[in-house]
């Protein structure tokens, strides 16, 4: 659906060059959420802003649906535009117009007679949860409402494609979900692409099936948003993935219980899937002549599915030790000993 091929961007400043998106390459499938995660400067809102040519590329080429966006002339450009909506972390509503002129504004610039926009415009407004809203103001709005208005404007033309740039950022966690939830469920009625730019994970958590992490105007892990997660190979990754793990706390609680048991072994599940869902630990303690203490754990749920780690102390012959250990390995349920005082 979307290739992008050696995307560079470098701005000029002072007589020196800086690059904000470096050599960049990627695909996107049709149909997907893909979340672009990075830090303040790392890039990732030029990399948007590149895709719609709000920004021109220095180097690169970016195919949406088979038209090569970076070849088109300024006519064919704003015909291409029409298919790629956007929506910001500023909302960008035009203030002097009420709810439902500003979802009809893009209509109006392409043409579309006024009972066709009025048709369409009643259908957005019902989609994006914003019924009774419409002859408001931006100035009578809450924040969520306002970007809901944003969303919906970005529907207007029935585009392939949506650009997010930090579209939650300016919104309290209970409306950015709200936001989220919304954005999952137009994804699955229509079918449209959405890449979702971000500089928090539980956003990434909670809506993308991909992710691809930027620092200094490259792409440097990307891959499906649970290995990523399970697995994050870059120091960056990592940070994020802290974010929503807090992986930190648990690595100073794993060393604490190093240091108190002296007993059997303590090892630490990581729960995939459907395996979350299982109830392992008991099935353990019945089937074997063990004592199993769990000690702590968390689970978290990502839009591929969930996943989780568990931290318990099995006590008792090392080899029925050994032989639960063995049974939850079959299970599909990783395992790693931590420490082994038998």
């Amino acid at each position: 659906m979307i290739s992008i091929e050696g995307l560079s961007k470098i701005f000029t400043s002072n007589k020196r060059q800086i690059t904000a998106v470096d050599d960049l390459t990627l695909e996107i499938k049709e149909g997907d959420i893909f979340g672009v995660i990075g830090y303040s400067g790392a890039g990732k809102s030029t990399f948007v802003r590149l895709l719609n040519r709000l920004e021109e590329p220095s180097f690169g080429r970016i195919v949406i649906d088979e038209q090569e966006i970076t070849s088109l002339n300024s006519n064919q450009l704003r015909l291409a535009r029409q298919e790629i909506g956007m929506i910001f972390q500023h909302f960008n509503l035009l203030w002097s117009r009420t709810v439902k002129d500003n979802i009809a504004f893009p209509l109006e610039i392409a043409g579309v007679p006024k009972a066709e926009r009025d048709k369409r415009v009643r259908e957005l407004i019902d989609l994006v949860g914003l019924t009774e809203r419409e002859n408001a103001y931006p100035s009578q709005l809450s924040g969520g409402q306002k970007q809901r208005v944003g969303i919906a404007r970005a529907l207007a033309n029935n585009p392939k494609v949506l650009l997010c740039d930090e579209a939650t950022s300016a919104l309290d966690p209970e409306t950015t979900n709200s936001i989220l939830d919304l954005l999952v469920d137009i994804n699955q009625k229509l079918g449209l692409t959405i890449i979702l730019i971000t500089h928090e994970m539980h956003v990434i958590r909670k809506i993308c099936k991909q992710v691809a992490v930027m620092e200094n105007g490259r792409i440097v892990e990307q891959g499906d948003v649970l290995d990523v997660f399970l697995r994050p190979k870059q120091q960056v990754t990592k940070k994020f993935v802290e974010q929503v793990m807090g992986t930190n706390d648990e690595d100073e609680g794993v060393n604490h219980l190093i240091n108190t048991y002296d007993r059997g072994k303590l090892i630490r599940l990581h729960f995939i899937g459907e395996t979350t869902n299982q109830a392992l630990i008991s099935e353990v303690a019945k089937k074997y002549e063990i004592d199993i203490n769990i000690l702590q754990g968390k689970i978290t749920q990502t839009q591929a599915g969930a996943y989780g780690t568990l931290f318990v102390q099995i006590d008792g012959e090392a080899g029925e030790i050994d032989n639960a250990i063995d049974f939850i390995t079959k299970t599909s349920v990783e395992v790693e000993v931590i420490r082994d005082a038998n």
